[in-house]
């Protein structure tokens, strides 16, 4: 349990904060710009889920609900480094099970839709639309987790656990299916190469 007795403390104050591992570093550490990325992820999901749990699937709000928990624990993760000494309270890691889940929610998921016949725009309902920005932020996530592995590597004293990183891919890719399950099995807003504008002319050579 966590208790959380004041949330001001001041030690943050001269730009910089604390890991997990209780070492500090400056706020623009690739390591924080990783988990608050993965915070933003979280924080849109709650719009989702504000706004859409009346429309959503049961299934679906449920889904996202353990995902949001499952980000708090990414989060954790990449904000303690990799440390090959042992611990007496070993910190949350993303394991292999993370990844599972989340590929077993694509494929269930993926099932109950119809075949996608061209790249989709984000939009459609209020809760698909927040969820392709959930999609996006994710996606910048991911990315800003890789540019911390290339800062710190992913060894055992001081890396960042790599699996963080694949734990977005998937949920982005989860998070693009539960957008097209949130406008119905007819509700795709496809995109039309072109913007349906007439072909123009080739130039004469």
């Amino acid at each position: 349990m966590v208790h959380l007795t004041r949330i001001y403390t001041r030690t943050g104050d001269d730009g910089t904060t604390s890991l997990g591992d209780f070492s500090r570093t400056t706020k623009n550490d690739p390591r924080l710009v990783a988990y608050a990325d993965v915070d933003e992820t979280n924080s849109v999901l709650g719009v989702v889920l504000a706004i859409g749990a009346g429309s959503l699937d049961p299934a679906v709000v449920a889904l996202l609900g353990r995902v949001q928990n499952d980000l708090f624990d990414v989060g954790a993760d990449l904000c303690t480094p990799l440390s090959s000494r042992p611990s007496e309270h070993p910190p949350l890691r993303v394991t292999p099970a993370y990844l599972e889940d989340l590929e077993a929610a694509c494929d269930l998921h993926t099932e109950r839709l119809p075949p996608l016949r061209s790249f989709i725009l984000p939009g459609g309902s209020p809760a698909a639309a927040h969820l392709h920005v959930a999609r996006t932020v994710c996606r910048r996530a991911e990315r800003a987790v890789w540019a911390a592995v290339e800062r710190y590597g992913v060894g055992a004293d001081g890396g960042v656990n790599p699996l963080t990183a694949t734990y977005l891919n998937r949920l982005s890719d989860l998070l693009f299916i539960l957008c097209r399950a949130a406008n119905g099995t007819d509700g795709d807003v496809l995109w039309a190469p072109g913007g349906g504008r007439s072909p123009q002319p080739a130039a004469d050579s």
